[in-house]
């Protein structure tokens, strides 16, 4: 029977990425010389924490959207999960025009399903059906069959291009091999990513992320929108640093661009690996209330791990 994942790492997985997510926002869009030259020690800018509560993006409430409705119907389905995102829709959490011309329509009850054939010419291959998957990938992290083919369903909602649906796969894969904590086996780790993928563009970054250690540079990674140029990033800003959560976001900020996306991603999966007890508690406390903060995260990690539990008893 396989091992049931412990409820502090769907904790961690779900707070860690909302944690990154609001700490990478406020870099979004700088490059990353940029950020080295005016801000000197990511570590510091971090331990000082801006006024006021710590807010997430687009990537966590799309996250929240994936997780209510795994724990809606114990899998993805693509109309409800649309309308949970129609539904939870706030332009100002950061959404680029692509999904917001998507959401809009949805919400207007538009034929969104056609829309995502069109929008892009050959489809989307942004990063965005990857910075939400985390969900999947630890409610079937004890079937990767499962959570490859839920990954896909939960991408092509909004992804139709092989390369963003290809981020969200092997996004997914990573939460479900972090989730099963320490110690990492890097080999091993890039070993079962590389076994799933599809894609070259993929497949060349894991080999050579493989090779990285602490203090190499990710740059040749990528740090931008494309999934192929950042979810790979994401996954050695973890395994650079796997031990240290703080370090693990650290790095991700430093890449510049797209600061919140990978730091989001990087955030779910130290959580994931380590457990929500490696997430600075100042950190976590400066989460954002109201309905859909802290308090929802947990409920909604809560759940999760339940479901897990369920799954796993089932297929034991």
């Amino acid at each position: 029977m396989p091992e049931v994942v412990s409820r502090d790492r769907f904790l961690g997985c779900l707070l860690g990425q909302a944690v990154g997510d609001a700490l990478g926002a406020p870099f979004e869009g700088y490059p990353a010389d940029f950020i080295y030259w005016q801000y000197g020690s990511i570590r510091e800018q971090l331990i000082r924490l801006p006024d006021g509560p710590l807010r997430y993006t687009d990537d966590t409430q799309m996250m929240i959207g994936v997780a209510e409705d795994l724990l809606n119907h114990d899998e993805i389905l693509p109309a409800t999960l649309m309308e949970r995102f129609a539904a939870r829709y706030d332009p100002e959490r950061g959404y680029g025009a692509g999904a917001r011309r998507l959401l809009e329509a949805a919400a207007a009850g538009e034929d969104w399903d056609r829309l995502a054939e069109t929008l892009f010419p050959g489809g989307s291959f942004g990063n965005g059906a990857a910075m939400r998957v985390a969900p999947v990938g630890m409610v079937f992290a004890h079937d990767l069959v499962r959570a490859t083919g839920q990954a896909v369903v939960s991408a092509r909602v909004t992804h139709r291009h092989p390369l963003g649906i290809e981020g969200a796969r092997l996004f997914a894969i990573a939460v479900a091999l972090a989730s099963r904590g320490p110690p990492l086996d890097r080999r091993a780790f890039y070993r079962e990513l590389a076994r799933d993928c599809r894609e070259e563009e993929f497949a060349w970054q894991l080999r050579a992320a493989r090779r990285l250690r602490a203090g190499h540079s990710l740059a040749f990674l990528g740090n931008s929108l494309p999934a192929h140029r950042s979810v790979v990033t994401a996954i050695a800003c973890f395994t650079c640093s796997p031990d240290s959560f703080e370090g693990c976001i650290e790095r991700a900020i430093a890449q510049g661009d797209d600061t919140d996306t990978l730091a989001a991603m990087a955030g779910a999966l130290c959580g994931a690996y380590l457990g929500v007890d490696a997430i600075p508690a100042a950190w976590i406390d400066n989460l954002e209330r109201g309905p859909d903060g802290l308090d929802y995260l947990r409920t909604l990690a809560d759940g999760l791990w339940q479901l897990h539990d369920r799954l796993v008893t089932r297929t034991g």
